[in-house]
């Protein structure tokens, strides 16, 4: 049982247990190991694409591709970005970067050109993996802007003037493309010696070595690319997998994207340790596409940010589904509304479900709740710490807080980041001289070490003098049973300084109105916390993980503002 630190038990600070032990591998060997011991079962299987590989052909797959890699001139420590939805080819590009010792760049699939150029320039990627288009996007396409060059280069000796760290450019499906190798091409480039030399690099690749750049969604400024070790995501997948109960057969559907930690991480990498299938219901999130899936493949788990789970709550073939195989899954990215966590145990048979924390820097998840947690932790609270990490709750000045206050939570243990790539100025702002992560969330922790996440040190809304926390405004807000979606922001005021907005999204057949919610919150909550503008919307900004980008509503909100001033 994680305890609070005995030593400092009225202070917000609580250390996880030491069991079970860290893992010291590499990915690579998690994966051969995992072939050996259940070769045969589901690793992975795409029911979009008609795809189905056990352990054994996942493992042998992710050689192969590693040894082409290396015949056309990668080398362990080079950067290999893989910009595309869920697939296969995302999958197996993963992992053969794992084992060749290259080091993965997943970029975000809604990247336009300056954010794809950033990303390959601040990393100087030398190969790029990715799908022909999705969606609105032809990735090629918008590639080749960048690099007009690669139509007329020899394959692996592309001369980029303005992406002169990139070499090699492959394509996961569709025609052939002058400049492009397919990625299926560069799996049948494998051979006898150049898997042979594929071990020879396992043995030299540490469990410390970087093995992943993930750039983090800021809301100011250019992404930073967290780098993120073996060791880092292995032993984080791990402690998820650990918490939901996965167990060798079970069947994680992952509906998430496969480019951020909630995917690879939490779902690859938990499945892989636990001898449990990666199920990827499409390429992109479809409500329809994952109640199906959950159904013909017989999933005992589900993984979501609130956004997904509401619009699965809501859809047409939520009544038609049987969800009888399910038992648990993970909730994480994002708080979530008591009343949708409700909803998941009682409507989608997920008496085990759990709630993570976490970010990218931190691997990505420091507290889960635990699947035998009593339902009210479960429902208010994102569980307790993880194994082998350290937490804490600090005031403005750095001092460990007392139990119950309000403050910012700090990480630190195996989990944390091992910096911002090529920015020491930056990681040193986010990672202090002690080792903690210092994470921008608001949070408290209680005498049995649950965590509540309160909101974002920015998105907090300081009214007259009074600190409101979003969070809050929302959760009764989610009370209302017109309401399926809140987000509550603060937006500039000459008089008090801020005030409450909150933008709403009604269930179908709703004739809810903005005087009507302010109705409903007279004599409920405090005056000032009643928000002042109020928006009935169809939709929100979010990002492609589904999270509600509050910034670009404030942005929105303070334009609307000043044009009426």
């Amino acid at each position: 049982m994680i305890q609070p630190a005995q030593e400092r038990v009225q202070l917000s600070h609580v250390v996880g247990a030491n069991a079970p032990p860290l893992r010291e591998q590499t990915i690579g060997a998690a994966l051969r190991d995992a072939a050996q011991r259940w070769p045969e079962r589901d690793a992975l299987v795409s029911v979009a694409e008609g795809v189905r590989l056990n352990f054994a052909e996942l493992s042998a797959r992710a050689t192969n591709i590693a040894a082409g890699l290396l015949s056309l001139g990668l080398k362990p420590g080079d950067r290999i970005g893989v910009w595309s939805p869920n697939n296969v080819g995302w999958a197996l590009t993963q992992f053969a970067a794992a084992e060749a010792g290259l080091i993965l760049v997943t970029i975000n699939p809604a990247y336009r050109l300056s954010e794809l150029e950033h990303a390959l320039t601040t990393v100087q990627v030398a190969a790029v993996v990715c799908t022909e288009s999705f969606k609105t996007s032809n990735y090629i396409t918008m590639l080749e802007q960048l690099a007009p060059e690669i139509a007329a280069s020899q394959i692996g000796e592309l001369d980029s003037a303005r992406l002169p760290n990139l070499r090699l450019a492959v394509k996961l499906g569709g025609p052939p493309r002058s400049g492009w190798i397919d990625l299926s091409a560069v799996e049948a480039r494998a051979s006898d010696a150049l898997r042979a030399d594929i071990d020879r690099i396992g043995v030299t690749i540490s469990a410390t070595d970087p093995v992943n750049v993930q750039f983090t969604s800021g809301t100011t400024g250019l992404p930073k690319g967290a780098t993120l070790s073996h060791r880092n995501i292995l032993n984080n997948g791990t402690m998820v997998g650990r918490a939901l109960g996965l167990k060798t057969g079970d069947r994680l559907c992952i509906p998430v994207p496969l480019y951020h930690c909630f995917g690879m991480v939490m779902g690859n990498l938990a499945c892989l340790t636990h001898g449990a299938t990666m199920v990827y219901p499409a390429a992109g999130f479809d409500p329809a596409a994952v109640l199906a899936t959950i159904e013909r493949e017989h999933c005992t788990h589900l993984y979501g940010v609130p956004t997904m789970f509401i619009a699965m709550l809501a859809h047409d073939d939520f009544a038609g589904t049987d969800f009888r195989s399910l038992r648990g899954g993970c909730m994480a990215g994002a708080p979530c509304p008591i009343e949708v966590m409700q909803q998941v145990i009682e409507r989608m048979n997920m008496s085990e479900v759990t709630i993570a924390y976490g970010m990218t820097e931190t691997s990505p998840v420091s507290f889960q709740t635990s699947r035998d947690d009593p339902v009210k932790q479960r429902i208010a609270t994102v569980g307790r710490v993880q194994a082998h990490l350290e937490c804490k709750v600090v005031g403005p000045d750095g001092a460990t807080l007392p139990i119950g206050e309000t403050g910012e939570l700090c990480t630190k243990g195996y989990a944390v980041m091992m910096g911002y790539w090529g920015d020491d100025t930056r990681t040193a702002e986010a990672i202090d001289a002690d080792g903690f992560m210092h994470t921008g969330d608001l949070a408290t922790i209680d005498a049995e070490g649950y965590c509540r996440i309160v909101g974002r040190i920015k998105d907090m809304i300081i009214r007259g003098g009074e600190n409101i926390y979003p969070r809050e405004i929302e959760e009764f807000l989610y009370q209302h049973p017109e309401i399926e979606d809140v987000a509550v922001v603060g937006v500039p005021d000459e008089h008090f300084g801020e005030e409450v907005c909150a933008w709403i999204r009604c269930k179908a057949g709703s004739s809810l109105t903005s005087a009507m919610v302010a109705d409903c919150c007279r004599d409920q909550i405090s005056h000032y916390k009643i928000p002042r503008y109020i928006r009935i919307v169809n939709e929100f900004p979010t990002t492609v993980t589904g999270k509600i980008q509050k910034f670009r509503i404030r942005e929105i909100m303070t334009a609307e503002l000043a044009a009426t001033r």
